[in-house]
């Protein structure tokens, strides 16, 4: 097992602001409930987490900060879901959004992300695996191609594009907006949160043990 110092693997989680409509988003604090109950769990990873203004403008230069100071492995960014009844994994980011005010009153400044992307970036952890793991520990959990056209679906674009140069995994999942009530409260959000991370986690930890990393034996590897 890797010590507990700045060369282990980074898992880096993710959740947003107030914007219009939700003054308290509980996107963000279930990643920072999630990332101190993770590092007890999983001492072999460093759990950072970062809360992203809902904002067109400056979420993706913040996410652009993250990768770049941490280098994650593995990113999982949460998000809020009004009337959602469950977890929601989203299988893809789209290169659009919708003329919706952020959280400083600001609209988006084009009609899609990135001029030259692609239309759709497909999500890189294994969702229906996921999923299923889930559901068959009785947190309902859906799959979801539309991560609408709010900073959600903005962030999850983002980040898979900028992932694609760090070597990391990212998916997106949205939770409903209030874990205070039925039918998914803090603690079974959090729960399922672990969970999807620990599964996320699968393909990294046999990816890195079959090809250990310059300078390291597949014995120092997380296990």
């Amino acid at each position: 097992m890797l010590g507990r110092s700045e060369s282990r693997p980074t898992v880096l989680l993710t959740g947003f602001g107030p914007f219009p409509g939700v003054r308290v988003n509980a996107s963000a604090a279930l990643v920072r409930h999630l990332a101190r109950v993770a590092r007890g769990r999983l001492p072999a990873f460093r759990f950072a987490a970062a809360i992203l203004p809902t904002e067109w403008a400056r979420a993706p230069r913040r996410i652009e900060t993250l990768y770049q100071r941490y280098h994650p492995v593995l990113a999982l960014h949460f998000g809020v879901a009004s009337g959602a009844h469950g977890i929601r994994l989203e299988a893809e980011g789209r290169n659009f959004c919708r003329p919706f005010h952020d959280a400083v009153g600001e609209l988006p400044m084009a009609a899609t992300l990135c001029a030259a992307g692609p239309a759709q970036r497909r999500a890189t952890i294994d969702v229906p695996l996921i999923a299923d793991a889930l559901n068959r520990r009785g947190w309902r959990c859906s799959i979801s191609n539309d991560a609408g056209g709010y900073l959600c679906n903005a962030v999850l674009y983002h980040s898979l594009t900028i992932a694609g140069g760090h070597g990391c995994r990212v998916g997106f999942i949205h939770v409903p907006s209030d874990l205070a009530t039925q039918p998914l409260r803090m603690a079974e959000a959090e729960a399922a949160a672990l969970k999807i991370i620990e599964v996320a986690l699968e393909p990294i930890r046999t990816a890195a043990a079959e090809t250990p990393a310059q300078g390291r034996t597949s014995s120092m590897l997380p296990k």
